[in-house]
């Protein structure tokens, strides 16, 4: 709950202050389909993981809830201050191992045996970006349709926990089964890592985006907006040897918007 208390503050901020300063406030409502790409395989988080576990980049698009205050600078251009929310927690087990306890000692076996337990982990991930961007309505807001485009930058709050098992393919071992001769096994360990535990890490990322807007009333306008965001996050002691972590990804929205 801690790390949800940088973003809350700011939303109560921006809707106190929003009228003081904006023209338009927006309620967003998101699918976030996170990228999870990798450069170097051999150093990618997100590749390991979707190499030795269950889960797969499906599994970790999710629903997300944004606010965005616009400010008019003319009757083409104006400039917005926006947050975006998501959060997505996923179990998942190692595809090709089992585990055996040996001498009260957890070791992973390849899947042709039974097994006493399945090994696997959850993965928790965090992002709300905080962004600025400048829009553009090349045919002003008077019109029956608004089509728009616009990029900026931003602050990207993170989390991301790893809660479970882990497998050490880095210390191979040995198992001489009666049957089928030397077995290479692996030890597995209990993992709890965590990267932002508290209020969350910060990357800085960037943003481009274009939609229309339909008015609705004199007020009231309804928005569909596609979004890329593009961020990479360094990883610390938790999470070491890996190259930075893609948090980016594309972003399709409706939303309301309240013109002052």
């Amino acid at each position: 709950m801690k790390r949800h208390i940088v973003p809350t503050v700011l939303v109560l901020f921006a809707l106190a202050a929003g009228p003081a300063f904006s023209n338009t406030v927006s309620f967003k409502l998101s699918y976030f389909v996170p990228s999870m790409g990798y450069v170097n395989a051999s150093d990618s988080f997100w590749k390991t993981e979707f190499d030795n576990m269950s889960f797969t980049k499906t599994n970790f698009q999710d629903s997300s809830f944004g606010f965005a205050y616009e400010y008019f600078l003319t009757r083409e251009f104006s400039l917005i201050f926006g947050i975006d929310t998501y959060s997505k927690n996923k179990a998942g087990s190692y595809k090709d191992y089992v585990g055996y306890t040996i001498d009260n000692e957890d070791w992973a076996f390849p899947n042709d045996y039974q097994g006493d337990f399945m090994p696997g982990h959850s993965l928790n991930i965090s992002i709300t970006p905080i962004q600025v961007s400048l829009k553009v309505a090349p045919l002003g807001r008077r019109v029956k349709l608004i089509p728009y485009f616009g990029a900026g930058a931003g602050l990207y709050i993170w989390s991301l926990r790893m809660q479970g098992d882990m497998i050490d393919f880095s210390q191979p071992a040995t198992y001489d089964d009666p049957q089928y001769g030397p077995i290479p096994v692996y030890p597995i360990y209990p993992v709890n890592a965590i990267e932002g535990e508290n209020f969350g890490k910060i990357a800085f990322g960037y943003q481009v985006f274009g939609g229309v807007q339909f008015p609705i009333g004199n007020r009231l306008t309804l928005e569909a907006e596609f979004k890329y965001n593009h961020a990479k996050a360094s990883l610390g002691d938790a999470f070491q040897g890996f190259e930075p972590l893609d948090i980016g990804g594309f972003q399709i929205s409706m939303g309301l918007n309240y013109w002052f």
